[in-house]
């Protein structure tokens, strides 16, 4: 049978051409949305490195553009001013909070000789890794004993460790700054935490340094509040938080919000490309099975002095249906061992990097077999009906 119909396929090549190119750009296209959407499955389930649980953020808006930094009687006064509120319970500053689109990034390296580490980098002080339910796997946070060091604390995820000190522990390790022909600054790891990705739960991970905010020493500083509030705490909070930050800095404004709604916009921001794609491709594979129905419409009807002189030589209805849905299986069978063969090259040279992995190539080369054998299954079963209801007379006197 498998013989009969490869020599049935080749006879018809240049008609099943059309047809497998089609079945082929069907697959293409399920492809791709698939494997974006188990991208993003498999980042959601990642660890995300914070708890943003009852956190709320505050970006004080100076009036300055950033240009007078902050010094440290300026952050006192606002730690000690929110510190008073009933539901505040630990008060952080950052660069900016977690779920901003905002990025700090430079090429940092172990020594002058040693190849460049591309790492996000967020200025943190001593109670951010409280406010934000950080989990460190080896040193310390942040702290006083700091005072004075020569080099810049700072903290850094497992995930820069093992790419800027591979296979040592890295506390007490030091790597500067690799931007430019001379070294910017020292940098001293003090702590390592276990995963730290800034941007939500469906953000990539990528290698990340915390380090210590020092006013006065350095030219950034922190104009981001991070409160932890006591669980419960309702957007009523807002307007006690907005006046008490007026008694402290009337002449600033600022804007407040919980964390849980920056969480909501970064994954609605990120899931809209998505759901936009999806919907595309879906039009897309609904008008590649109409003409993928309507080739196989009129192959059928062309074909009905063969189906006739089968059915006069002893083929069952059964067997015309079953003849008519393998040929079609075999056409997309062909259609996809072809793609598969063009879209395995996307991991194999990594070209897309992790975000196509052979985790996720596997999972959507899995659904998009599934869904183009089922969309032929589909498109052929009226066909092959229609063909296996014809008379062996009718079908014989057909012209």
């Amino acid at each position: 049978m498998f013989r009969h119909l490869l020599k049935l396929t080749w006879k018809r090549k240049s008609r099943n051409l059309m047809l497998s190119l089609e079945i082929l750009l069907a697959f293409a296209i399920v492809f791709a949305v698939a494997a974006f959407g188990l991208r993003y499955a498999q980042l959601y389930r990642m660890p995300l490195g914070f708890d943003g649980t009852d956190v709320w953020s505050v970006t004080v808006l100076a009036g300055d553009n950033g240009k007078n930094a902050f010094d440290e009687a300026v952050y006192d006064s606002l730690r000690r001013g929110l510190a008073e509120l009933p539901e505040v319970r630990v008060v952080g500053f950052a660069s900016f909070e977690p779920y901003a689109m905002s990025t700090i990034s430079s090429d940092l390296r172990r020594d002058g000789a040693s190849p460049q580490v591309h790492t996000e980098l967020l200025d943190a002080d001593d109670r951010l890794a409280e406010v934000l339910g950080l989990t460190l796997v080896e040193g310390r946070w942040f702290s006083p004993l700091d005072n004075g060091s020569a080099h810049r604390p700072t903290v850094i995820n497992r995930r820069m460790a093992e790419a800027m000190f591979p296979g040592e522990h890295a506390v007490g390790k030091q790597f500067i700054d690799g931007e430019g022909p001379k070294t910017v600054e020292t940098y001293r790891v003090v702590g390592v935490v276990d995963e730290y990705r800034a941007k939500g739960e469906l953000a990539a991970p990528v290698n990340f340094a915390f380090t210590r905010l020092q006013p006065g020493k350095h030219d950034r500083d922190a104009r981001t509040i991070v409160l932890k509030v006591n669980p419960g705490t309702t957007r009523a909070f807002e307007r006690r938080l907005n006046a008490r930050l007026k008694l402290i800095r009337n002449d600033w404004s600022f804007q407040i919000a919980p964390l849980s709604s920056a969480r909501s916009l970064a994954l609605k921001t990120r899931t809209v490309p998505l759901i936009v794609v999806g919907v595309i491709a879906g039009f897309m594979l609904l008008m590649v099975a109409f003409g993928l129905f309507g080739a196989l419409w009129q192959n059928t009807t062309q074909r009905i002095p063969e189906i006739g002189l089968r059915r006069a030589i002893g083929a069952s209805a059964a067997d015309i249906y079953r003849q008519i849905v393998a040929e079609q299986f075999m056409l997309s069978s062909i259609a996809i061992v072809l793609g598969l063969a063009l879209l395995v090259q996307l991991p194999l040279t990594g070209a897309l990097g992790e975000s196509l992995n052979w985790t996720v190539f596997a999972g959507a080369a899995a659904l998009s077999m599934a869904v183009i054998y089922l969309l032929s299954l589909l498109c052929a079963v009226y066909p092959g009906w229609r063909a296996s209801r014809l008379s062996p007379t009718e079908a014989l006197h057909y012209e």
